[in-house]
């Protein structure tokens, strides 16, 4: 698929991954539609893009509410007459172990139902409003595309991350679903591609005290974190490469854990 062919519609698109596949995108040609809750944030990544020529459009929403998902996508209909690619890359962490304990040896502090739920709802049910509104839409119109899902290196399970791992790891499973279940009905021309990058150059990464993140990066054989344009790029790449479907794609430098490849 040539990406000037297509409307691209992002979730978390005032920041990090979303932003910069946006920009990416937009610079190939492609029409981008990107949502965020982060109204500030994602009116300046809109006139970015429409300053260096593109064509954008962007409007609030918050992922886990079904209603503004799909009013989402009816604006790239309304704007641009279709949806060719997906991204649903709105995502939060609320890192803590399950049960922490205090010098004596009992419960002193655990993970709050709402830093699980709340992780969940935005990065899986969050993911799947997306997913789901596009697709049916895609599908009652003969739009063909790429569904994606964003997955992480930790979707393999990280200490302190119970909430963060459980979602990663379901959205990594979800191209092989979906593709079958496209396939169980007859649904052509749409593919579900998943991306698990690793540990990323993000404000939160680059802010670590050099000898955290020296401690790190000592078991990523790349040596640095990745780049958010290598991961824009990749999917760039995922977009024009119709052989690719049905799988989560690592881009993470090959992390080492436990002495094996995550």
């Amino acid at each position: 698929m040539n990406i000037s062919d297509t409307v691209a519609v992002i979730t978390g698109g005032a920041s990090g991954i979303g932003a910069a596949v946006a920009n990416t995108l937009a610079q190939a040609g492609s029409k981008v539609v990107l949502g965020d809750v982060n109204e500030e944030q994602l009116e300046q990544v809109a006139e970015s893009i429409s300053i260096a020529g593109g064509e954008v459009a962007a409007q609030k929403i918050d992922v886990r509410q079904e209603a503004e998902v799909a009013s989402l996508m009816d604006l790239a209909i309304e704007r641009f007459g279709r949806i060719n690619v997906v991204l649903p890359s709105a995502g939060i962490f609320r890192d803590a172990f399950m049960i922490s304990l205090s010098k004596e040896g009992k419960v002193a502090k655990f993970m709050s139902t709402e830093q699980f739920k709340a992780v969940i709802d935005i990065n899986l049910l969050g993911s799947f409003l997306t997913i789901r509104e596009a697709a049916m839409r895609m599908v009652d119109n003969g739009w063909p595309g790429v569904i994606f899902t964003v997955s992480s290196i930790n979707k393999a399970g990280e200490l302190g991350q119970l909430n963060y791992s459980s979602s990663k790891a379901a959205v990594a499973l979800w191209p092989k679903i979906l593709v079958g279940e496209f396939h169980a009905r007859g649904i052509s021309g749409i593919r579900v591609v998943g991306i698990a990058p690793g540990y990323v150059e993000t404000p939160i990464l680059k802010g670590m005290r050099p000898d955290v993140l020296e401690n790190l990066l000592k078991n990523v054989p790349l040596n640095r974190l990745i780049r958010i344009d290598e991961i824009a790029s990749l999917i760039a790449q995922v977009i024009e490469n119709e052989a690719i479907n049905g799988t989560t794609i690592e881009i993470a430098g090959g992390v080492i854990s436990r002495g094996l490849v995550k």
